[in-house]
């Protein structure tokens, strides 16, 4: 029975509903210290996988190509757009708690952060995927404490609103989790550590994002993931 992603949604929904309740209570220099600790901690988790990358070229293409993609089609804005349509539903069933002085354009920028740490996040991806082989939900527990705390932190900024990550991310570890046992024979090492440096990518420019260094559309990148895999696979079968 999979339990790991409902969990881990239950960790992000409860975490979100108390730093929301928390709200000014909590103080600033702690949200802001943390909320940078996270960012930091996204940057670092990207580094190390990015540096067990296989196939650099690969990894690069598919970033290159997947970037194209979703600026293409508008990825980045479909999601804001989205979150600005459930921010508007989730305020209507709760009190309005986000916190005053936080603009329309940084909800946005660190709603849509948050939905890549909280789904993307090589922890997520891996521990879904083991958990529908083996059983084994341990990984996914573990990252569920992480993300009570963050969004908890975002919580008391970003109101209630916060508890939605939960959505995306349980649907897709739960079709992970169910499709491992089909996916998992097809990869090889290097394809999983070409996938896992991809997302690396990511949390770092994730990271950057959240600590308002460089406003990456990370979003728009978000196809790179979907295709990183076949294009290692073929410029393994290519360079091999």
């Amino acid at each position: 029975m999979i339990i790991g992603p409902f969990i881990n949604a239950g960790a992000i929904v409860f975490g979100g509903l108390i730093g929301a309740a928390l709200g000014g209570r909590v103080p600033e220099r702690l949200r802001t210290n943390l909320t940078m600790l996270f960012g930091l901690c996204s940057m670092c988790m990207g580094i190390v996988m990015i540096a067990k990358v296989a196939q650099m070229p690969a990894m690069i293409l598919a970033l290159l190509l997947g970037t194209i993609l979703g600026e293409l089609i508008l990825l980045e804005q479909g999601i804001n757009k989205l979150a600005s349509k459930t921010k508007t539903i989730v305020e209507k069933i709760l009190p309005n708690n986000q916190k005053k002085g936080v603009s329309h354009e940084e909800f946005l920028q660190k709603f849509v952060g948050i939905v890549i740490l909280f789904s993307f996040s090589g922890t997520g991806i891996f521990g879904s995927m083991n958990e529908g082989l083996t059983g084994d939900s341990s990984i996914l527990i573990v990252k569920a404490f992480l993300d009570f705390f963050t969004a908890i932190i975002f919580g008391t900024t970003l109101g209630s609103t916060i508890a939605t990550a939960a959505i995306p991310q349980t649907v897709l570890q739960i079709a992970l989790a169910y499709s491992a046992v089909l996916i998992i024979p097809l990869i090889t090492p290097e394809m999983r550590a070409d996938f896992a440096a991809a997302g690396g990518m990511l949390m770092v420019a994730t990271g950057f994002r959240i600590c308002g260094i460089l406003h990456f559309q990370v979003a728009n990148m978000l196809p790179a993931l979907f295709i990183i895999m076949p294009i290692s696979a073929i410029w393994l079968q290519m360079m091999g």
